[in-house]
């Protein structure tokens, strides 16, 4: 369990003391504020939790984390410099961000409250009996009228077998053969009769969620005819029961003019009584066709239809259902939902949800695009993964996503608060390596920092570690991470005592290695230990039906890149990128998109085949690349330099920017030309995001 202080009792940290207390993972051992009368130092109190107003009287114990929610910059540059080296301090910005969200939650709940409260009233006050039961023929809602119908309180009603409650009930039926029942004759128990109409509750993925009656006590609806009731007090009555809804409701007569709206309505729509009354029921749509038109053609109510009204174009989902009289159609009453806000609310959090996963692992198993049946083993391998604590070793070509599987199988472990750290092994010199992964000691080598210093493997323990390009390691880095794999154990350059560690080790290569231990360039024990779990990613030219989806996946994220708003590519497009063998595979498809995107205009939407660059580059405009190689060299060494860079430079990009394929075509290690890309300050164009 994490120790954790809050220095801030303000808005931000009692916000986060409320989230922290329902956790078991974590421990409020004190929340400090030099304002004694912060609210945060009452709610403190009141849970049990020491405070403070001096945070110089905490930092030095044993505490794991510091969360500083006070906004002061000056003060978090004081608690990083003051903390110890195991506590981790998280800044005020994401208090704020944590508070909003709060604020934004329990609003939300309080609307939801509000329209389930809007909701009841309605079914309250209609004139029929409604039931509704679950899947276990239990009952789960009965309104006013049902009790006044059947003779029975809520509490008699509600948890009870409905055969308990009604001996004869057809609900169970119903419930079970998916198949609706209308105007049903039914004697109670009681004596009454009442007509019934049941109908089965199924969602839309097809999933039962149980069945409701709705009934009408056929006694009292003669008895109210003999009595002469005043129908215009029932219609007063119906018209209060529409305007205090909070749903937008509009409803129409037989010929589809509109009859009535609710306030709700005009909040929504932006349209007013004058704008409906008397006119057709699709002046309100913006794009959709008018689904009360669709009803009074039918006679069948209609779900979940999704259109925009208005002229402020409001999304909405719309149901609609017929009035019928004596068989005859009299109109129909309309819902609208207004899904606008949510949407907003939804894109905040998962922005904020970015925002927090940045602090650590970038991606998880959603951000993996591909529906073939190729990546989808993929990701199934990978997720099993996840789920236990085996070394994986994710093996593909080079821009197929490996470190996006990486980040992913991370995020899915159990390991997910704690480190994920990316090491790229051929891209650290192999001198310098040794010290990166396992450490050193003090005085352990000339320039080496006094007191020593952890190695990458130290400070991802309790997470994962990412080994990319595993078969880069020369023979005696195999064998140290042999040992690692074998032990849980690593010892510091210049140490003979072992550290134990418990890490993740998700390792990754493009190299055949069954080719590589024939050669004897690749450790065969090492490569037992590391192939127990094998993922194999698809290159694009496996998967090219992805294509499709992938452009448009890569499209929104360049959007944020760029500052464009791309909304997706023509089909046209989609078949020439199809036609191409994509040897750079994701990581290229990403660069070529990216620079479709640089030259569209600013108000184009669309990706067009014309946009894209040339896939298929003509041998002579290599040539005539190849020809301006040799300029104003004055001697031989500027010359073969040059000419080095330049020739570098056109091999790397007839590969695509794939460095291991550029490596083996120059025939050089990949060790060897990480330094001369260096070296000749070459851009190594399209090598972010994937491995």
């Amino acid at each position: 369990m994490k120790r954790v202080i809050i220095v801030g009792a303000g808005k931000g940290g009692s916000a986060l003391l409320e989230i922290l207390a329902k956790t078991d993972r974590m421990k409020i051992t004190g929340v400090i504020d030099k304002n004694p009368n912060a609210i945060g130092l009452k709610k403190a109190s009141e849970k049990g939790v020491p405070t403070g107003e001096n945070y110089n009287d905490w930092i030095n114990g044993d505490i794991d984390i510091i969360i500083e929610a006070t906004g002061d910059e000056a003060v978090l540059d004081e608690l990083l410099d003051k903390r110890s080296k195991k506590t981790v301090v998280i800044p005020g910005s994401v208090a704020y961000i944590i508070s909003e969200l709060m604020e934004e939650k329990e609003t939300l709940l309080e609307q939801l409250k509000l329209q389930a409260s809007n909701q009841e009233l309605i079914l309250n006050n209609i004139h029929d009996g409604m039931i509704v039961i679950n899947g276990d023929d239990t009952v789960q809602f009965a309104n006013k009228s049902a009790e006044r119908i059947l003779g029975l309180s809520r509490d008699q009603l509600k948890g009870r077998d409905i055969k308990h409650v009604i001996s004869g009930s057809r609900l169970p039926h119903v419930l079970h053969t998916r198949r609706k029942e209308v105007n049903q004759k039914l004697v109670l128990e009681n004596g009454k009769k009442v007509i019934t109409t049941r109908i089965p509750m199924i969602n839309d993925q097809e999933k039962l969620l149980g069945a409701f009656a709705v009934f009408k006590d056929i006694t009292e609806v003669m008895n109210l005819a003999e009595e002469n009731t005043d129908l215009k007090e029932i219609k007063t009555m119906l018209e209060a029961i529409i305007h205090s809804s909070d749903e937008a409701i509009s409803v129409v007569d037989e010929k589809g003019n509109g009859m009535m709206i609710n306030p709700a309505y005009t909040r929504i729509t932006g349209l007013k009584e004058s704008d409906i009354i008397g006119n057709p029921a699709s002046v309100d749509i913006y794009e959709g066709e008018s689904m009360h038109m669709k009803v009074l053609q039918t006679r069948r109510a209609v779900r979940g239809v999704r259109m925009k009204v208005g002229p402020a174009k409001k999304d909405v989902i719309v149901n609609v259902a017929p009035i019928i009289v004596d068989g005859k159609i009299k109109g129909s009453v309309g819902i609208l939902h207004d899904v606008s806000e949510i949407r907003t609310l939804t894109n905040e959090l998962k922005r904020a949800r970015q925002i927090i996963r940045n602090l650590e692992a970038k991606y998880s198993f959603n951000d993996i695009v591909g529906p073939s049946p190729e990546m989808k083993i993929a990701l199934e391998q990978a997720k099993v993964g996840a789920r236990t604590p085996a070394t994986v070793l994710l093996r593909g070509e080079s821009g197929t996503g490996k470190e996006l599987f990486a980040h992913a199988i991370h995020n899915e472990s159990d390991r997910k608060h704690n480190k994920f750290i990316r090491v790229n092994c051929a891209a650290i010199a192999e001198n310098i390596l040794e010290s990166e992964l396992f450490g050193y000691e003090e005085g352990a080598f000339t320039g080496a920092k006094r007191g020593g210093k952890k190695g990458l493997f130290e400070e991802a323990n309790s997470g994962s570690i990412f080994l990319d390009e595993i078969g880069e390691l020369s023979h005696r880095m195999q064998a140290k991470l042999l040992r690692v794999l074998q032990e849980n154990e690593i010892i510091r350059v210049g140490s003979v005592n072992p550290i134990s560690i418990d890490v993740r080790v998700i390792t990754a290569t493009n190299v055949n290695l069954e080719k590589a231990i024939m050669t004897k360039a690749f450790c065969e024990d090492l490569y037992y230990r590391l192939n127990r779990l094998p993922v194999y990613i698809p290159s694009l030219n496996e998967r090219i039906d992805d294509l499709p989806e992938l452009a448009v996946y890569l499209i929104q994220k360049l959007n944020q890149d760029y500052g464009r708003n791309v909304k997706t590519i023509e089909k046209a497009a989609c078949t020439y990128l199809q036609s191409y063998h994509w040897p750079g595979n994701v990581r290229e498809l990403e660069n070529v998109i990216g620079r479709a995107m640089i030259y569209m205009d600013m108000n184009e939407e669309i990706i067009k085949k014309e946009h894209i660059p040339n896939l298929h580059p003509t041998a002579n405009h290599k040539k005539a690349e190849s020809s301006e190689m040799l300029t104003d060299s004055r001697t031989l060494k500027a010359a073969m330099e040059q000419y080095e860079e330049t020739y570098i430079r056109t091999v790397l990009e007839q590969n695509d920017f794939n460095k291991t394929q550029t490596a083996n075509e120059l025939n050089i290690s990949i060790r060897n030309l990480y330094y001369k890309l260096e070296k000749h300050g070459i851009d190594k164009n399209g090598m972010q995001n994937f491995s």
